[in-house]
């Protein structure tokens, strides 16, 4: 078995419209949004008669993709096993940078919490991690050597 290359990264959100304008900030362009209702999606969740918007994101590069996703149904959470894809969020994303001071100034102007500020990593990086949107961190990496 060989994996080709990853199609796409889902995050789930309460705020899609907050996440949704996060990741356009960042150059991402939309490529589509749909609501959800299916058998799959229910498979998936492991609940019966769920319903979600989601939206896909291209990186302005278009290596990467992303997949927001609303859990309109159901409203109550408390029957939700953190196990299935209903769960919310993830680590982190990382993303290749140039002029990170120019993105950071931007993120704090923007309100973000930066929590580690522009850092050297062995010469090798400068790093910058801050949370969007409900917790989402996001790593900013500027490479220093080739």
């Amino acid at each position: 078995m060989k994996i080709k290359r990853i199609d796409h990264i889902g995050v789930v959100v309460n705020d899609l419209a907050a996440a949704k304008e996060f990741f356009l900030d960042f150059g991402f362009t939309v490529q589509g949004e749909a609501e959800m209702q299916s058998e799959l999606l229910d498979k998936v969740t492991g609940l019966k008669n769920a319903k979600s918007r989601i939206v896909f994101l291209e990186a302005p590069n278009g290596q990467i993709n992303l997949e927001l996703t609303k859990f309109m149904r159901p409203a109550d959470k408390s029957a939700v096993q953190e196990s299935f894809i209903y769960s919310h969020g993830m680590q982190h994303l990382a993303f290749v940078v140039e002029n990170i001071e120019d993105i950071v100034a931007t993120v704090k102007q923007k309100g973000y919490e930066v929590f580690v500020d522009t850092y050297n990593y062995e010469n090798m990086y400068k790093l910058c991690y801050f949370r969007g949107p409900e917790g989402i961190i996001i790593e900013l990496a500027e490479q220093l050597q080739k």
